[in-house]
């Protein structure tokens, strides 16, 4: 496999989601969005927009709490509803990245009763930090191997350091040529990956 999955987490952003599909589109690549029901709530329209564009949808949560500061009982609660939240609008979630990728012991036991595979990431942008565009390509330059998966957010979540995705839509491009030229192809998420 010579695929390296393109993931978005934090969306749909009624401005930002759109900028980075167009920029997907442009750049002939398809990607895995990781979405917050309570942003769907929102923005429906933009979820509407990635399913159009022919794009992956999985859970990231409802509400983007860290499992290791929440009991079981109030992420499984977050994890039902967002997973019927999606439902109603015919997205039904395979995969499963928890919020900062933070894992607590019962994790793994609620996504299997809700049939979700644990989803991580192989190569992290960080670019919630606001660094430019060729500054996170560099520095996951040498993270990126057949079967990886490159985190990246389409939505400001709590801790961001910027005020807006616009070095993340600066990315894709750059980013795409550059997997391209190294005999890499970007694409949707084939198999779970685990951080």
């Amino acid at each position: 496999m010579r695929t390296v999955a393109l993931t978005f987490d934090d969306g749909p952003d009624p401005g930002w989601t759109l900028q980075i599909l167009r920029a997907l589109a442009r750049a002939g690549a398809r990607a895995t969005f990781f979405v917050m029901a309570s942003r769907v709530v929102r923005h429906p329209y933009a979820l509407a927009a990635i399913r159009i564009e022919g794009h992956d949808v999985e859970l990231h949560c409802g509400e983007h709490v860290r499992h290791t500061e929440a009991g079981p009982e109030a992420i499984d609660t977050d994890t039902r509803a967002a997973l019927e939240v999606l439902a109603e609008h015919d997205v039904r979630p395979r995969r499963w990245r928890t919020p900062w990728g933070v894992r607590a012991p019962w994790t793994a036991e609620i996504a299997a009763a809700h049939g979700l595979e644990l989803v991580g990431w192989t190569a992290d942008t960080h670019d919630w930090r606001g660094d430019p565009a060729e500054a996170m390509l560099a520095a996951v330059a040498a993270d990126l191997e057949p079967g990886g998966v490159v985190l990246m957010h389409d939505g400001l979540g709590p801790g961001a350091r910027r005020d807006g995705c616009a070095e993340t839509v600066r990315l894709i491009p750059r980013l795409v040529a550059h997997l391209r030229e190294r005999g890499l192809e970007p694409g949707l998420l084939e198999v779970p990956c685990t951080p």
